[in-house]
């Protein structure tokens, strides 16, 4: 059985965000087993797993992509949308637009550490739009 539902979550600061409870909010009742595959919307924010204690590591997730992709280089010709443009689509691409996460006994079967991550790469991104599929 696949169910499918659309969300969207209020605009972020640029950075790396822990959204791992808001999604959960989203989201209708889960089944005892199964997978979640939630899939971003838009082309300069990005969604991954990591670190959900911390706030330390998150800021240095931005700080090691922000150095990764800089703003404002010369050689970027698509900068009609700003200086963070280009380089919010270039993070998105690096870092990934969905993820994928078992579902056991009801839960998102997440491991002791592990939350999921917005990266919010432009600086004034907005509200973001979200597709979870529900496999069981």
């Amino acid at each position: 059985m696949v169910e499918q539902t659309e969300f969207s979550l209020p605009g972020h600061a640029r950075g790396f965000h822990l959204i791992t409870h808001d999604v959960v909010r989203k989201l209708p009742d889960l089944p005892q087993k199964g997978l979640l595959h939630l899939h971003i919307k838009h082309t300069s924010a990005g969604l991954t797993l990591n670190e959900n204690a911390d706030p330390t590591v998150r800021s240095d997730f931005n700080k090691f992509v922000d150095k990764l992709v800089p703003e404002n280089e010369p050689y970027f010709d698509h900068t009609l949308e700003g200086g963070d443009d280009m380089p919010a689509h270039i993070k998105s691409s690096l870092i990934g637009s969905s993820v994928t996460i078992p579902i056991t006994n009801g839960r998102l079967n997440l491991g002791t550490w592990q939350g999921i991550y917005l990266g919010e790469f432009r600086n004034r991104g907005g509200s973001r739009n979200f597709v979870a599929t529900i496999y069981s």
